[in-house]
């Protein structure tokens, strides 16, 4: 069925409209190569203008009761669950995911983030230290930042600006959000549920258009008093430097070891291997990147997963219900892909499946699903975020020769390991230096309330996002001491 494409604005000050300039550019869909929408090319200083209405809209949205912020997110909540079949459809047009297998599920945890943050809202409290003055008193509370500049990628265009904008919202803050350029129309169909929610005019703000020229202005910008990042290290290091001096939360990319030891249910590793390595078609940032695989079972685990792979993947259409595996979102990511799959090949790695683009689908972005055994340091899918459908595996011989692996990588999001003995699953967990660990489960398993967030010292980010943990993050203590009148 042949799609409409649509006319989409900007949302500034309470407001859908265009950029001043005019400028709009096209939104191609990954899986069916059709235009699907046209979007505002926002500038330097349709930005300014949304920073300054979140300035002036801000103080009244901090004054509101935790309850009435909360009662919004409610009603956000409620809005997207009204247009779930809308949105899951458009998130598969516009970013390319499997509809059935995995885009009403991302709409599914959209709500939860929402509906996370309104309950969070009302929880955040506060504390009564004592003085060292009898005649005083103490009172600590968490206050909203201010503005918070949001900046968010195109592998997951609802949860990943969910997991900042919903708690920073519920919290008092206002908000300039800048979706990724290549998954504008979900990210603007997301803006409109929040915009329906009728929250004061200027306290949501959203202007589409390229990172390079929106981003770094809401980055650079005074009139932002935070900036959250979620998306690609040389991003997340621009943006750094750009916003520096302000409240930073950054999650940035990973590369996923999945680690199984000889004691491992090989079944279930290969099971899980399957998720971590082709859950959005590898386009996480806590896909499983490097598996790590003792020597003794290496062969057995390669035909479980072999096994696996032909019971549950399946490349296709992404609106077939039968599909599991949907294209890739850009011809970037995909060209990344060839090349790491090149140069592995290149280095001396076997393939043992895939390691091409498929042909007979409407783009060239649909990529068959790719094994690699052999694979060493120095090649680029050992070293490298490859983001796309590819297990990438290499023999280790112990415990202390995937630990050292992993922690000499610069990137430190998150691991996982698979052992039937789980003292020995503790403490390899406690010694890798990941910001999260999974035993026994699939790196691309996470949960919303939780804190997630790259090691210290890594390139994987900084801060937690997660539930009250982002709340906390996009908050600050207030310090306020009252002197009171002598007694009697």
């Amino acid at each position: 069925m042949e799609t409409k494409a649509k006319h989409y604005d900007m949302y500034v000050a309470g407001e859908w409209s265009g950029t001043e300039s005019g400028a709009r550019t096209e939104a191609v869909s990954p899986a069916t190569g059709e235009v699907i929408g046209a979007v505002p090319a926002g500038t330097q200083d349709d930005v300014r203008r949304a920073i300054a209405a979140a300035n002036e809209a801000q103080p009244v949205w901090a004054a509101r009761s935790a309850f009435e912020r909360a009662a919004a997110m409610e009603r956000v909540a409620e809005t997207i669950l009204e247009r779930r079949d809308e949105l899951a459809r458009t998130l598969t047009l516009d970013q390319g995911k499997p509809l059935h297998a995995e885009s009403y599920d991302e709409v599914d945890e959209l709500v939860e983030y929402f509906e996370m943050a309104a309950a969070d809202a009302v929880r955040l409290g506060g504390a009564m230290p004592p003085s060292v003055d009898a005649g005083k008193r103490v009172l600590l509370y968490r206050v909203p930042l201010g503005v918070v500049g949001v900046i968010t990628p195109w592998n997951w265009p609802y949860t990943m600006p969910a997991e900042a904008l919903a708690p920073a919202l519920a919290a008092g803050n206002a908000v300039v959000w800048a979706p990724a350029s290549a998954t504008p129309v979900c990210s603007l169909e997301l803006a409109r549920c929040i915009a329906d929610a009728e929250l004061p005019p200027g306290v949501f703000n959203v202007v589409t258009g390229p990172g390079s020229v929106v981003g770094d202005e809401i980055a650079a910008n005074p009139g932002t008093q935070a900036v959250a990042f979620i998306g690609s290290v040389e991003a997340g290091r621009k943006v750094a430097a750009r916003a520096a001096g302000k409240a930073l939360l950054l999650e940035m990319g990973g590369n996923g070891p999945l680690v199984v030891l000889e004691d491992a249910d090989l079944e279930a590793a290969a099971e899980a291997s399957l998720t971590a390595a082709f859950l959005c078609a590898g386009q996480s940032c806590t896909a499983g990147e490097r598996f790590l695989v003792q020597e003794r079972v290496q062969d057995a685990f390669l035909e479980h997963l072999s096994s696996a792979a032909r019971r549950r993947i399946r490349l296709g259409d992404p609106f077939d219900p039968e599909t599991t595996l949907g294209p890739l979102n850009n011809e970037e990511t995909a060209g990344k892909m060839d090349r790491h799959v090149a140069d592995a090949v290149e280095k001396g790695a076997r393939l043992l499946s895939g390691g091409g683009r498929a042909g007979g689908f409407p783009t060239r972005l649909y990529y068959e699903p790719t094994v690699l055994d052999g694979v060493t340091g120095g090649m680029l899918v050992a070293e490298e975020e490859t983001f796309g459908p590819v297990v990438p595996v290499t023999a280790i011989r112990d415990d202390s020769e995937a630990l050292r692996i992993i922690n000499s990588s610069p990137y430190g999001l998150l691991s996982a390991v698979f052992t039937r003995d789980l003292a020995r699953g503790l403490r390899f967990a406690e010694s890798a230096r990941s910001g999260w660990v999974n035993v026994n489960a699939t790196t691309n398993h996470w949960e919303s309330h939780l804190p997630f967030g790259g090691r210290s010292g890594s390139l994987s980010g900084l801060g937690r996002v997660g539930g009250r943990y982002a709340m906390e993050a996009l908050t600050e203590l207030k310090t306020v001491i009252l002197s009171l009148p002598e007694a009697g």
